[in-house]
């Protein structure tokens, strides 16, 4: 039988716990080399929001709530950007694609240029462009039909407006349209209003008129609240009783301004019936959180494709919130604190106020919209742009 003394004892002991020391050591290993694939499977996605920034109750916060329900859906991580300037979008676009995002999204038609600039200059980056159109083998570019959904906002306008017997509704048959910056993709909102009540006008007998006017002629003309209850207070004072407004964050004037006179506004992009309850009629959604989720589960499921992804009233891509009871964004609103459980009831009670042939007549439409019965004039069409 072999004997050992103490020192051998103690050496063999030494070398069988380094050598279980290191087994151990390789199994870390491994498990963080696991973590680290893990990690590079997530997908990574960053957004340059467009003026306003987050928080504007309107365009950039619907395209976040696109990518909050991709990320619950689809375990991704993703990152936003606010320029200041305009001119600073570029600089973030370049930034997330330097740092390896896989899905990098412009939001606004003012980002066009630097997004076809950036996309050259990364073409193994997939990127989104909302708003406009870049034609590049890595940009899907996600554009909407406004002027569908604006036409139903003035279709319900212009048959509202004629029932004086509501509260906050006048005997002028007037309404009201709010633009931000005077250019080509507003004046399509403005067009699709017009054409709205054109069209009721024409089938009710009736003449109902139209205000317009914009903020500016800058990119500042969406962020301009003061200017946008200025322009608001004009229209009401000269007979309007609705207001649709296609102006960003200068839309929080209008809604003041509603408030103020007792008259009425309909929201645009999101849903901001919650906004001011009882004074925002509807809101006429641009589900920019449709597309933007739309796009990251194409690259999440590896079937992104590029070019123009248009959205409208039959892909669910516009059309207005409830006239009869509330979205989920209100009570989402409720839940957080934003509004009380009576300014829901509020909202509820205005939209109530609503004919329900009126309710109709708009659905009507609608239908008759997505099945080409009513063609809706698109200005960027008839611009050839």
């Amino acid at each position: 039988m072999l004997k050992f003394n103490r020192k051998t004892v103690v050496l063999v002991a030494i070398l069988l716990v380094g050598l279980l020391v290191a087994g151990c050591g390789g199994g870390n290993n491994q498990d963080q080399q696991g973590t680290q694939e893990d990690q590079k499977e997530s997908l990574k996605v960053g957004i340059v929001l467009s003026s306003g920034g987050k928080g504007d109750k309107s365009f950039n916060d619907s395209a976040i709530r696109g990518l909050e329900r991709a990320k619950e859906d689809f375990d991704i991580e993703y990152k936003y950007i606010e320029p200041k300037q305009v001119s600073a979008a570029e600089k973030g676009l370049r930034f997330l694609a330097q740092n390896g995002y896989d899905l990098v999204i412009g939001v606004g038609f003012m980002q066009q240029d630097a997004v076809d600039k950036v996309s050259k200059e990364f073409p193994d980056t997939k990127f989104a462009l909302i708003d406009s159109v870049v034609e590049r083998d890595n940009v899907v570019s996600l554009t909407f039909k406004e002027h569908q959904g604006s036409f139903l906002a003035g279709a319900l306008s212009a048959l509202l407006t004629t029932h004086d017997e509501v509260k906050g509704i006048n005997e002028e048959k007037v309404v009201g349209f709010l633009g931000g910056m005077n250019m080509p993709l507003i004046h399509k909102f403005e067009l699709g209003y017009t054409s709205g009540v054109d069209y009721i006008n024409e089938q009710e007998g009736i003449n109902v008129k139209v205000k317009v006017a914009y903020a500016g002629t800058s990119p500042d003309a969406f962020n301009n609240p003061a200017k946008g209850k200025e322009i608001a207070l004009s229209q009401y004072n000269a007979g309007a009783d609705i207001i649709y407004h296609a102006s960003g964050g200068t839309g929080g004037g209008l809604f003041k301004a509603a408030a103020k006179q007792g008259k009425y506004a309909i929201g645009v992009d999101s849903d901001q019936d919650w906004v001011q309850p009882g004074f925002v009629l509807t809101s006429m959604l641009k589900r920019v959180d449709n597309a933007v989720y739309q796009t990251v589960k194409a690259v999440k499921n590896d079937n992104f494709e590029s070019g123009v992804q248009e959205f409208g009233l039959k892909e669910n891509g516009v059309g207005l919130t409830p006239l009869t009871g509330v979205g989920p964004t209100v009570k989402t609103a409720k839940e957080l604190g934003d509004i009380t459980a009576e300014d829901v009831q509020t909202i509820k009670e205005m939209k109530n106020r609503i004919p329900e042939e009126v309710k109709q007549k708009v659905k009507d439409i609608k239908e008759k919209i997505i099945a080409g019965e009513i063609k809706v004039p698109n200005y960027l069409e008839q611009q050839g742009e």
